[in-house]
């Protein structure tokens, strides 16, 4: 790797308090950056009077081989009916090979819209990894954990068995790391809960889980323990510092207070919500006021309104919870932007050639508007001092490849169900 800077001239950076700079910058290897006096010994010097330089966006919660199926894969299904008719059905007979496929696909997605981290649930994650870890960004890789046999796994014994492996190489790579994805309270026992509550315990690593996603989800928990999804997952000891509980949506202020206190992180997954019509959405005054850590995800490819594109996330993120509180200064775009990008080490440089980009404004103020509410072309992406993509062209892959395998499997599989 070449530890060198990468320098960019007379061009706009955001820095990690939202404020604007101008001039030349260094950007250094380790993710920080400084101003450039111009006589460095760098890797490359760019021109920057077109780009804005901002911090890479963070998806939080998504299952990102899910790319294999359509942008509108069962689209007009309710949740369970989605789930239990359409995705279990034909997530059947998926291989490592589809996996493989649909995960360079959604890396290729990602980077394209200037995403570098995702926090992964999907099967087969030593093969998630590979792929991450071919095309240079950064990933949580969780393997996913259910009582009902899945296709990685015939039983959630046998999914803990294989993550015991994969945990013990946490901290060994510093991009990737893996975590233990139990489904959810409907998908796991009491005791499958507990031994992935206990099994991250002795790894010191992260469990990510779906929590009170629908009404029906909560009715059910209560029903059957007496509790809601939160405080059940709490009287077993799960909710530890750093769990990640997914949607959170259906939630009580004292679940609320109950996850701030144990230090979890609540993903704020909003199109997706709202694509399966779910009824409701994370509560961010609620949650903040709480002082509950959130964070921002899209969810699979398949069940999202925005795909992996975090730039469509945040901007539903802002709208919904204005929608929903009646109130018009909530997340304002420097506000969602920080929550999109929280804990991002990496670069991304956007095109202010771009019309989505302009006006910049009486006194160019308007550059995180433009880019959150109207988008913009990813040009650069910088990971570790290695150029991701450059000139508007990912790098690190082939993506006319990806597509050609892509339309291939999916077809072949489809084809051998006729």
């Amino acid at each position: 790797m070449d530890d060198r800077a990468v320098r960019y001239s007379d061009t706009v950076l955001i820095d990690d308090s939202g404020e604007r700079q101008l001039g030349d910058f260094l950007i250094h290897s380790d993710g920080t950056w400084s101003e450039s006096n111009g006589d460095e010994d760098v890797q490359t010097t760019i021109d920057g009077s077109s780009r804005l330089l901002t911090r890479t966006f963070q998806n939080w919660h998504t299952h990102m081989a899910m790319s294999l199926n359509a942008r509108d894969f069962s689209d007009g299904f309710p949740l369970q009916d989605w789930l239990e008719k359409a995705v279990f059905p034909t997530e059947a007979r998926i291989t490592p090979k589809h996996v493989r496929i649909g995960t360079y696909a959604a890396a290729a997605e990602m980077i394209r819209t200037g995403t570098s981290f995702a926090a992964d649930m999907y099967f087969f994650p030593a093969i998630v990894a590979e792929v991450i870890d071919d095309v240079g960004i950064r990933a949580l890789c969780g393997g996913p954990v259910s009582d009902v046999a899945l296709p990685s796994h015939p039983s959630a014994e046998s999914a803990l068995a294989e993550l015991d492996g994969l945990l013990s190489t946490n901290g060994q790579h510093s991009r990737i790391d893996y975590a233990i994805s139990t489904h959810s309270v409907y998908l796991c026992s009491e005791e499958t809960l507990t031994r992935a509550r206990d099994l991250a315990e002795k790894h010191d690593a992260v469990c990510h889980i779906h929590v009170a996603e629908t009404r029906k989800e909560v009715a059910d928990c209560y029903d059957s323990t007496g509790m809601y999804p939160a405080e059940y997952l709490d009287s077993l000891e799960f909710m530890r510092p750093d769990t990640i509980c997914a949607h959170s949506s259906w939630v009580k202020k004292s679940e609320i207070a109950m996850m701030a206190e144990r230090g979890v992180v609540a993903v704020h997954c909003p199109t997706s919500n709202m694509k399966l019509a779910c009824g409701g959405t994370l509560s961010l005054p609620a949650f903040r006021s709480a002082g509950v850590e959130v964070r921002l995800g899209t969810d699979g490819p398949a069940s999202s309104g925005s795909g992996l594109d975090m730039r469509v996330e945040a901007k539903f993120a802002s709208l919904v919870q204005r929608h929903d509180h009646w109130d018009a200064t909530l997340l304002p775009a420097r506000d969602v932007f920080a929550l999109a990008t929280k804990g991002s080490q990496d670069w991304v440089a956007w095109n202010l050639d771009d019309i989505r980009m302009r006006p910049l404004g009486r006194s160019s103020n308007r550059h995180l508007a433009n880019l959150i509410f109207s988008g913009a072309d990813c040009l650069d992406m910088w990971v570790e001092g290695k150029a991701v993509r450059r000139d508007g062209k990912t790098v690190t892959l082939d993506e006319s490849k990806i597509i050609e395998d892509l339309d291939q499997i999916v077809d072949s599989y489809f084809q051998d169900l006729e």
